[in-house]
């Protein structure tokens, strides 16, 4: 069964951030320019939370607040759910289904080594289920 390190290892272990004091536009901006919906919150290498685009389309936008006077604090989610490199792909899977989020950050004791985006864990599903297809047409032509 496909655990979250081996995704990591074909994905890499970049990580976009923030910090809690940075503007809500300047996250915005981050987001966009490394075409992610999401960045971690951080302080040196603790993760303190994390911003998506649906924080800033609910917690500023609808709201009529100032991207540019709002710290990211304000809006961040800050008790955020994280997977280990052990965990599986079905798990995370689970994870983001029942708590309705896209985005898991990757904890190996306190160290954030990476993020996984249901984007990536649907893409390694359909991959490990290509190559069980595979296999099995094999199995019965053989």
């Amino acid at each position: 069964m496909l655990q979250v390190k081996h995704l990591l290892e074909g994905k890499g272990s970049a990580i976009v951030a923030t910090t809690s004091d940075a503007p809500v536009i300047d996250a915005i901006r981050a987001m966009a320019e490394h075409h992610v919906g999401a960045l971690l919150v951080m302080r040196g290498d603790t993760l303190e939370g994390i911003v998506s685009e649906r924080d800033y389309a609910r917690k500023v936008v609808l709201k009529g607040r100032s991207s540019s006077d709002t710290p990211v604090r304000e809006i961040m989610t800050a008790q955020v759910v994280t997977v280990s490199p052990d965990d599986t792909i079905d798990h995370c899977m689970r994870v983001c289904t029942d708590r309705r989020i896209r985005h898991l950050p990757v904890v190996a004791g306190t160290k954030v080594i990476g993020v996984l985006s249901i984007g990536d864990l649907v893409a390694a599903v359909i991959s490990e289920q290509s190559e069980r297809i595979e296999q099995l047409q094999r199995y019965i032509a053989g």
